[in-house]
Parts: C-alpha cells; structure tokens; sequence
C-alpha cells in the first residue's frame, strides 16, 4: 500500500545528504499555497510520498536550512531520488509521467500533454501572478501606493483570468474534458482562493461545479485533512 506520511520542517531534514534518505518522494508544502495541485496529484497517482509542511508565519521558507533545499525559498520543493524539483507545473508533469499507470495526462499524445503544459503554464504564469499582487505586491514595487493599486486590480484581473478559463479551458466535466488529468489538481487549487481575492466563484458556472465536485471527492478531502492535521 503507497506510504502517507506528514511531518513539521526542521534543520535535520536538510542535513547533506539526508534529504536522500527520506522515502523516494518527499513534498514540501504550506497550507493554502499552490503545493496542494502535487500534493493531490501525488495521493491520485498512488505513489509513495512523505510530506513536510513549511510555516510561513515563521518564514521557515527562508531559513538557511530550506534554503539550502530550495534556494527559491517558495513551496512546493520536490525530494526525488535524483534531486530536488520545483515549479508547480514541472512537478505534476513528473508525478504523471513517473506513475503512468494513473493516467493523470496523456502521455502518449504529444498535442494533447503540450494543451495540458499550456493549461498549467497560464495557471502558474498569469493566474498565479495576479493573485500574489494581492498580498506581494512588494516583489514588484517598493512604495505603498502602487501596492495598494495592485491590490485593488487583483479582482479584476481575477475575474479577467477565470471568464478565459470559463469560455475556453475548461472543456468540462474536466478541463481536457471527460480525461481527469493534473489540470484538474491544479485548478482546484488556484479555484481555491478566488473568494480571497474578490471573486464569487459562482459567477462562473463550470469552475464552481468542478470546484464542488473535487471538493466532495474523498481523496481531496484526505489530502486536505492532511494539511491541516500536519
């Protein structure tokens, strides 16, 4: 049976050559960020993984320790047996194609896995960057005003970014259609904040019915449950 298994970050799981020593699959994750589409793809691909929550309130995320890991300082940080992976779209592409037999993309159809890179590449390149201008905004500017209209455009570019999603991405029930596939991990996860942002997901009808039917899948409910528990 695949291995689950959660655990707080300390100095000692980036000891040199420690992290080697973990089992063959190690995610490192904080709690609302976009390291749940992997997290969720690695329980669907019923690998053997363990996980290791990083706590923002306490910017473990830039302590030497991780940043020895993860010199970006940002979660998800993938543990493999040949190194360490990052960017949300590189690690469900390796979970789908190291797991084939889960079918999370379609592997065998050049065309269809690069219309499933470019569905993952908008969520990461754009969706994911209009949603950080809401509370990082200082990655981009230096004074207050221009934080404070970036923050005030994030619902916009929010509701801008998911009425694409609603007329042309999400063929429906998934977004490649009747093939669930990482897409749908990953939308669910950016799906998950556009109430913080401002936006009423039930303004756009397929993105809250496939937000509500992953949202009663057990297997999201477990991953969840996870999180909070770890």
């Amino acid at each position: 049976m695949p291995t689950r298994v959660s655990a707080h970050f300390d100095s000692a799981d980036t000891r040199e050559g420690s992290h080697y020593d973990l089992p063959m699959l190690t995610l490192y994750f904080a709690k609302g960020t976009c390291a749940l589409a992997s997290h969720l793809a690695l329980e669907y691909s019923g690998a053997d993984y363990r996980t290791v929550r990083i706590d923002f309130s306490t910017r473990q995320q830039r302590s030497p320790e991780y940043l020895r890991l993860n010199p970006k300082g940002r979660v998800p940080a993938l543990v493999t047996d040949r190194g360490v992976l990052t960017e949300t779209p590189a690690l469900l592409q390796f979970i789908a194609q190291s797991f084939p037999d889960a079918k999370l993309a379609p592997l065998d159809d050049a065309f269809e896995l690069a219309r499933v890179n470019e569905f993952n590449s908008y969520l990461c390149s754009t969706v994911h960057v209009a949603h950080s201008h809401r509370m990082r905004g200082y990655r981009w500017v230096d004074d207050d005003a221009s934080m404070a209209a970036m923050k005030k455009k994030v619902p916009q570019n929010i509701r801008d970014c998911f009425a694409m999603i609603e007329r042309q991405m999400l063929e429906g029930p998934w977004v490649m259609g009747d093939r669930f596939s990482i897409c749908d991990t990953y939308l669910y996860t950016v799906a998950s904040w556009m109430e913080s942002d401002g936006v009423d997901r039930n303004d756009f009808p397929k993105v809250a019915d496939h937000h509500a039917r992953m949202s009663a899948d057990p297997i999201v409910q477990k991953v969840l449950a996870a999180q909070d528990a770890a």
